[in-house]
């Protein structure tokens, strides 16, 4: 969480390229994993976590956060939720 109006707007743009510290990056990477290929996902990722403060607990925390909003907005937009057309 950050009120620094110029780091939102740069994850928004694009997280890989914001000024994110090593937690930060390494939970960005792994959310961005999940939403896009989570099929591979290792254990050497869930070690990356841990690397940089993470316990089991927030790993699983995180883990399930972002495959829910995944779902949320698959379901969403399989039912065409918001959509103008």
């Amino acid at each position: 969480m950050s009120l620094d109006e110029e780091l939102i707007q740069a994850v928004r743009r694009d997280y890989t390229t914001a000024n994110l510290d090593d937690a930060d990056r390494a939970l960005c990477d792994y959310v961005a994993l999940l939403t896009r290929h989570a099929w591979k996902a290792t254990p050497a990722h869930l070690e990356r976590l841990r690397q940089v403060g993470f316990t089991d607990q927030a790993i699983l925390q995180i883990n399930l956060i972002a495959s829910w909003f995944n779902f949320i907005n698959r379901v969403a937009d399989g039912l065409g939720v918001g959509r103008q057309e």
